[in-house]
C-alpha cells in the first residue's frame, strides 16, 4: 500500500532566504534521489499551526521507513534542523486528499 511521510515545521526566524536556498537547491532534489516522489507542501499563513506542511510518497511504509534509515537521509534531515523548529514527521497510509 502506498504511504506517505508527512513533515511539518516551522522556519527558524533568523533563517528565511538561507532555508529557502536550501530546500529548493538541496532538500527537495534530496527527498527524490532517495526515492520519495514529490507530494504537495503547504505554507500556513494565519493561524497556530506549523508554518510548512509536506509530504512525499513512497510504494511502500517499509520503504519509507528504509529510507529514512539511510546515509542520505541522514545528512539531509540534519541540515534542515538547521533552518527549522517545531520539527514533526510521521508515516501513514496513503489517502486521497489532503491529511495531517
Amino acid at each position: 500500500m502506498p504511504a506517505k511521510l508527512i513533515m511539518s515545521w516551522d522556519i527558524a526566524a533568523k533563517e528565511g532566504q538561507d532555508y529557502m536556498d536550501f530546500v529548493v537547491n538541496e532538500f527537495l532534489p534530496a527527498l527524490q534521489k532517495i526515492g520519495f516522489s514529490m507530494g504537495e507542501a503547504w505554507i500556513t499563513v494565519y493561524g497556530d499551526y506549523p508554518q510548512i506542511l509536506v509530504y512525499v510518497l513512497a510504494p511502500t511504509r517499509a520503504e519509507i521507513e528504509q529510507a529514512l534509515q539511510g546515509e542520505t537521509w541522514k545528512a539531509i534531515h540534519e541540515k534542515l534542523m538547521s533552518f527549522v523548529e517545531n520539527y514533526s514527521q510521521k508515516v501513514v497510509p496513503a489517502h486521497g486528499g489532503f491529511q495531517f
